[in-house]
């Protein structure tokens, strides 16, 4: 706790007067992530060689002002300008390297405190349980040029509390190298081409089906190339992954996990502005292969080989926003074949002109399943490469694998800078013989065995202030009521409550 309270007093020491930071929460779908600020763009001398694709749509995390999710994909080139830093954080923005100022350097860091409040964690009467969680990440952009860098980042994870149930590494571990690669672009023919190859976080996709799992303490990372060519209204990318393997001390025991391979092409459309009466909307179609060996379903353990055929429609519409997806999972399980379906759909629509009024949503999430415990037959089950859990409930207790959610939710700004989101969750199985799941394809035990459809329900709340633009603080509470299938296979309700600190620079 020594270190908590030490991280805390340093997140409270500066407020810059800087745009707000991007969301620490895992579980918000914000369709359309807003661009950078004007003023972080090409530098004063420096035009762009083509007319490139929306920054927000080529599936690198949010932006929002100057933070990021994902920190490389900021730009602080206007730093090089000392009227426009505010404070000496700015000043570690842009560190010449060079006369010029075509090599640079960036630094960026994160502390982040939280502390979550389980009952019946897993859904299984037991003690209360407490996580104190901190987070800590530092890293370095190094700019040699304009097309060529470096980015690396270290994190380290701190887990204390009291009636622990995990100590899994991607919460407590002392260091990891969570992000190193190096990164090649330029102009080619008129059209943006690179490729980055290393450790990095790869995020061109729904957060459902591929997302970073800030909700854990360590991000979810993988180790690989990634390739794009982009033009002005279409791009098209190629990747071949495979996971990372974390130990739980330094960084000489996390490794590259030969035992996935996740690869596959991403493609881009904008669609036409004038749709809709004027819209921003983006088309991405996509074939993913995931290969994992040796994985778990049920009674049987075989390697999966699982291909993904979808596409995802999201952007605006004036006061509507959507996120649309779909994807079939076809392939083999050891000698059984994979058929399987996943939709996610959410929309929102928002009660007003401006930009904070009220809105209004509604989630439909699926993900087909059947024979996941039985051992036999064509395998149904829906699974994802890795997925956020977060919007399935915060205890992470459901996953899209045999499972129909149906979330409406209202959002609001209560004052200036602190928005509330309030969801009702009505969770049901679509397979009446098959488990309900958890992560990483763990069925809640017994749960094949009872009859019904009906899951839980969930109710939720979370808020968000932005106390500076580099300092916020959020709060997740949940109930989880047990419904038929849970409570005849002898599970419990449950309560989750947490709280986080949050600072960037």
């Amino acid at each position: 706790m020594q270190s908590i309270m030490l991280a805390l007093a340093f997140a409270g020491a500066a407020q810059p007067n800087l745009p707000t930071a991007s969301s620490d929460d895992e579980s918000a779908q914000a369709p359309v992530a807003s661009q950078a600020a004007d003023d972080v763009g090409q530098g004063p001398d420096e035009t762009p060689a083509t007319d490139p694709y929306p920054r927000e749509a080529i599936g690198e995390g949010q932006v929002v002002g100057r933070l990021a999710s994902t920190r490389w994909t900021e730009d602080w080139r206007a730093m090089a300008d000392q009227a426009k830093r505010d404070d000496f954080l700015d000043r570690l923005k842009f560190l010449p390297l060079s006369d010029d100022g075509e090599v640079y350097l960036t630094l960026s860091g994160e502390i982040r405190v939280r502390s979550d409040f389980l009952t019946n964690t897993g859904l299984v009467e037991r003690p209360t349980e407490r996580r104190d969680r901190l987070r800590v990440i530092g890293g370095a952009d190094l700019h040699l040029g304009p097309n060529v860098r470096l980015f690396a980042e270290i994190a380290h994870g701190g887990l204390d509390g009291r009636n622990l149930t995990t100590q899994q590494t991607n919460f407590k571990n002392d260091l990891v190298v969570q992000q190193a690669f190096a990164e090649v672009s330029g102009d080619i023919a008129g059209l943006e081409a690179g490729a980055r190859y290393g450790r990095q976080e790869f995020l061109d996709g729904s957060a459902l089906l591929i997302g970073s799992r800030d909700f854990n303490t360590i991000r979810f990372v993988v180790n690989g190339l990634r390739t794009w060519v982009r033009g002005s209204r279409v791009r098209a990318g190629l990747f071949d992954f495979e996971f990372t393997e974390l130990g739980a001390g330094g960084t000489s025991d996390d490794r590259s996990d030969d035992d996935t391979r996740f690869s596959g092409v991403n493609l881009g459309f904008v669609l036409p502005t004038d749709m809709f009466g004027g819209s921003k909307l983006y088309f991405d179609p996509f074939i993913w292969r995931l290969r994992q060996n040796d994985l778990t379903w049920g009674p049987q353990i075989a390697d999966d080989r699982r291909l993904y055929t979808g596409a995802r429609l999201w952007g605006s519409a004036g006061p509507i926003t959507v996120d649309w997806n779909a994807n079939y999972q076809s392939g083999s399980f050891g000698d059984r074949d994979i058929s399987a379906w996943q939709v996610f759909l959410s929309q929102t629509y928002r009660l007003g002109e401006d930009r904070t009024a009220p809105s209004v949503g509604l989630r439909f999430d699926y993900g087909s399943g059947g024979n996941g415990t039985s051992g036999t037959g064509t395998l149904r089950t829906a699974t994802t490469p890795y997925g956020i859990n977060a919007p399935f409930g915060y205890q992470i207790t459901m996953t899209p694998t045999n499972l129909l959610a149906v979330t409406p939710g209202f959002n609001f700004q209560a004052f200036k800078n602190f928005s509330v989101n309030l969801e009702y969750q009505l969770s049901y199985r679509p397979e009446e013989t098959d488990a309900v799941y958890r992560p990483i394809n763990r069925p809640y035990v017994g749960t094949d065995q009872v009859s019904g459809h009906k899951v839980a329900d969930m109710i939720r709340m979370q808020t968000r202030w932005n106390i500076t633009p580099r300092l916020f603080m959020g709060t997740r509470t949940e109930y989880t009521i047990a419904r038929n299938v849970l409570t005849r296979a002898g599970y419990a309700d449950s309560f989750f409550a947490t709280a986080w600190l949050s600072y960037r620079f």
